[in-house]
């Protein structure tokens, strides 16, 4: 695809989650500093806003038999015979008013797909359900993953199929 058919989409997708954040969110609204936060770093495109973690990062080297890795309050299972061969894996939680992760190397592919757990216990508490973006850097909102959110242990999980940088979204 084009970068600017790729550019059109995001701008299109931006303007349909900006009208969808306008609508009335009654008393679940987040406290004002992460809010005003969040408006400046892409909350406003469907991205939970965040009092910021600590930034963490590690190098893990995961081959055909699978493997599990930790960053800051994230985790990536990797299944069996989801790489074809070993490599090289880094995951890095930057410091942000957004729960992201970015994963390396990225483009890299599965043969089955590996899940994602993403913690928002530090987010603000809308009162809608939760799952994971693929963004840019930018933090602009590229499509959903399929996910599943924990309510009770204030966390989502998502199925990857590729590697690149995701954030908590709602």
């Amino acid at each position: 695809m084009t970068q600017v058919r790729l550019a059109l989409r995001a701008l299109v997708c931006c303007t349909a989650l900006a009208f969808i954040g306008c609508r009335d969110r009654g008393p679940v609204a987040p406290e004002a500093g992460i809010a005003m936060e969040a408006a400046a770093t892409g909350g406003s495109h469907g991205l939970l806003p965040c009092r910021p973690l600590p930034y963490d990062s590690t190098t893990v080297r995961v081959g055909p038999g699978g493997g599990t890795i930790r960053v800051g309050k994230y985790g990536l299972v990797i299944p069996p015979h989801a790489l074809s061969r070993p490599i090289d894996i880094t995951a890095v939680a930057p410091t942000d008013s957004v729960n992201r992760v970015e994963l390396r190397p990225e483009g890299l592919t599965f043969d089955t797909p590996v899940a994602l757990t993403m913690s928002y216990q530090n987010c603000a508490q809308y009162d809608v359900t939760k799952g994971i973006a693929y963004t840019t850097d930018g933090l602009l909102i590229l499509s959903y993953v399929p996910s599943r959110d924990d309510v009770w242990g204030k966390k989502v999980t998502g199925r990857l199929s590729h590697f690149s940088s995701y954030a908590v979204s709602w």
